[in-house]
């Protein structure tokens, strides 16, 4: 796995856990750069996702609620609400990362962690933001 994936999925995991937990994500990230789970400390790019996400909440939540069609981010399942805030960030504010990579990315976090229909609903719902990024930044 390359490394930005990686960085990817533990991303993933933190937002996913204080989400699960009710914990504050910025103080939850903050504790795993401190502190690891793992025997390999946080990727920066880990660290830069999940502040990114936190920059741009209010403004990533409303992307999707607006063009979910249909679908209120509290009825989507935990890790796809999380890889779409990945992903949004990813495609709105990040220019190193081509939208194209961002979306399968985002995709390929779902796939075995959610429902089968996941990887299709986040697959759509990204290019969606990628087609329309122009008038959200």
């Amino acid at each position: 796995m390359a490394a930005r994936s990686k960085a990817r999925k533990r991303a993933l995991e933190i937002l996913f856990e204080a989400e699960a937990r009710d914990l504050n994500i910025g103080q939850l990230l903050a504790d795993r750069v401190a502190a690891p789970t793992t025997q390999h400390p946080l990727p920066q790019y880990t660290v830069t996702l999940v502040e990114g996400v936190l920059a741009h909440w209010g403004e990533i939540n409303e992307v999707l609620e607006t063009y979910s069609q249909g679908w209120a981010l509290d009825r989507m399942p935990s890790v796809d609400r999380a890889a779409l805030r990945l992903g949004t960030w990813e495609i709105v504010w990040n220019d190193e990362v081509p939208d194209p990579v961002a979306i399968s990315e985002a995709v390929e976090l779902v796939q075995g962690m959610s429902t089968d229909e996941s990887p299709k609903f986040v697959n759509g719902l990204l290019a969606r933001v990628s087609d329309v990024k122009g008038t959200l930044a």
